[in-house]
């Protein structure tokens, strides 16, 4: 799995002007599924992002973590990140999983991090 995070202040996906998802401060993460990436993944992943310390403390320090600030999480499936841009000039998505496969485990692991975490939105 590839997630590509982002602190941000605030947060939001909309789809044809209609708001799906929003959170205040906390991450939006774009995630990724390859072939080969399984429940393991998702859960190791799952764990880095909510321990990141990456949230400045009084210190102005990098010292707090997403569960530390009690942040939201904003996940959003985008399967562009498995991208191949090694050879030419057109892209290669054949790393990327099946949109079936992507589909279950980007479920899966919305589910793992809701049942972990208070504040989980999720965009498509």
């Amino acid at each position: 799995m590839i997630a590509l995070l982002q602190r941000v202040r605030q947060a939001s996906v909309s789809i044809e002007q209609k708001e799906v998802a929003n959170i205040d401060q906390g991450l939006l993460v774009f995630i990724a599924v390859e072939h080969g990436d399984s429940v393991i993944q998702a859960e190791q992943l799952l764990n880095k992002l909510l321990a990141y310390r990456i949230f400045e403390d009084q210190d102005e320090k990098m010292n707090l973590s997403l569960q530390d600030i009690q942040g939201g999480l904003l996940l959003v499936p985008q399967f562009t990140l498995a991208a191949n841009t090694k050879k030419g000039l057109r892209p290669s998505f054949t790393d990327a999983a099946t949109p079936k496969v992507a589909e279950r485990l980007f479920l899966h692991f919305c589910t793992l991090a809701s049942q972990r975490h208070p504040l989980v939105e999720t965009g498509e």
